[in-house]
């Protein structure tokens, strides 16, 4: 396995994280916030997701040299979008076949 490789797989799986934690975030933490009166699921999973989301944009940073400029927008501005990392994976994973 090539370090390029190592490295796109490493994207695929902060890809994954980064979307799990927001779903978590909207799907556990806000609810129990607002309907049970938890503020601090959001002062845990708020967090989290952030570092998931900063882990992602490093990966993004480390493998830049095999994505287009349109490619690199294209995965940054979904990374935006809730789930969004979810169709970047599948994105990262037939790059990663062809390598």
């Amino acid at each position: 396995m090539s370090v390029m490789t190592k490295k796109l797989q490493q994207l695929r799986f902060a890809s994954v994280l980064e979307a799990v934690t927001l779903l978590l975030l909207f799907v556990v933490a806000i609810p129990l916030k607002y309907a049970f009166d938890l503020p601090i699921a959001t002062k845990i999973m708020g967090p989290i997701h952030g570092l998931a989301f900063l882990f992602y944009l490093w990966n993004l940073v480390r493998t830049a040299s095999v994505w287009s400029s349109i490619e690199l927008l294209r995965l940054f501005i979904l990374a935006f979008i809730p789930l969004g990392g979810f169709f970047n994976e599948k994105y990262i994973a037939q790059r990663q076949a062809k390598l």
